[in-house]
């Protein structure tokens, strides 16, 4: 007994010693002492392994897909389009992204986008306008259709979690992405492509943004287009700025890379809450492809 009190007490000793040590140190630099900062709980909705990026410049993620078309015939609001999503569901419900093209173009011309993201973690609907003519306002409204129509009624709606949802699109439907964001708040994230509109000022906006554009642009000039939605969207709505070496506007009708890359970590980081792909966001990206990259990073 004596020497398990003994015990105690030298330990009840170094603690006090410990605590008018510390209690020492913060008088004497008027309590500016750095702490542990606690360890951080990972996000419920990690979805998939922690990423490299050899797995984000994959051609596929780790994800097995299957996708489904969607007839305009039984939609309203929208052109119909191809959905497509992770095959396996073990790891739970996914977030989900509305997908325009641009003026003229349909679904097609972007459609390797669709299972790239979804091989990812994510349902994906890439749609078809109601007209090719339809403009930035009225693709923004479509793809917020899309989005309704994806978690109410599409028959995989049981696989999505219907408050993470996420827009993107090229040109027209780019510019379309960021009137989907602004009408609608809630949503997690937005990628416009090589966006057009003639509307300059997002101020309005606070959906996390992530803006491609192409330096050799002659169709949406970054100057006029990208470069100034960008800097008129608030630091505070989370937003970042990629632009690639010598792309013109259709860099995103092929393959493109630095363009899947760079959208599937700034997804993963706000429809997922993922901060394991901070690291992709900032300080960003480089290498020859990359004419420019700005960032508030996330905060």
């Amino acid at each position: 007994m004596r020497s398990s009190t003994t015990t105690r007490s030298r330990s009840r000793s170094a603690t006090l010693v410990a605590r008018l040590a510390t209690a020492a140190v913060l008088a004497a630099t008027g309590g500016l002492v750095a702490t542990a900062a606690p360890a951080q709980a990972a996000s419920p909705y990690e979805r998939g392994p922690a990423p490299t990026d050899a797995i984000l410049e994959a051609s596929r993620g780790p994800f097995a897909t299957s996708s489904t078309n969607v007839s305009s015939l039984s939609v309203s609001g929208f052109g119909g389009g191809v959905i497509y999503y992770p095959t396996s569901t073990s790891e739970g419900t996914f977030g989900a992204v509305a997908i325009s093209p641009g003026y003229t173009a349909s679904w097609s011309s972007l459609s390797w986008l669709g299972p790239r993201i979804a091989s990812h973690g994510f349902v994906v609907i890439g749609i078809d306008t109601i007209t090719r003519l339809d403009q930035p306002a009225s693709r923004g409204r479509q793809l917020l259709a899309a989005l309704d129509y994806l978690t109410q009624r599409s028959s995989v709606r049981g696989r999505i979690d219907a408050d993470r949802l996420a827009v993107a699109g090229h040109s027209m439907g780019g510019g379309g992405s960021l009137e989907a964001a602004a009408s609608r708040p809630s949503l997690q994230a937005a990628v416009p492509l090589a966006p057009w509109n003639l509307t300059k000022n997002w101020s309005n906006l606070r959906v996390p943004t992530l803006i491609i554009g192409g330096e050799s642009d002659s169709t949406a000039p970054v100057a006029t287009h990208s470069e100034p939605f960008y800097t008129s969207i608030p630091a505070s709505a989370e937003k970042a700025y990629l632009e690639l070496n010598n792309a013109g506007h259709f860099f995103p009708n092929t393959v493109n890379t630095p363009t899947a890359k760079q959208a599937v970590a700034w997804l993963k980081r706000f429809v997922d809450d993922d901060t394991r792909y901070e690291q992709f966001l900032c300080p960003g990206p480089g290498g020859l492809a990359v004419e420019e990259y700005r960032t508030t990073c996330p905060h």
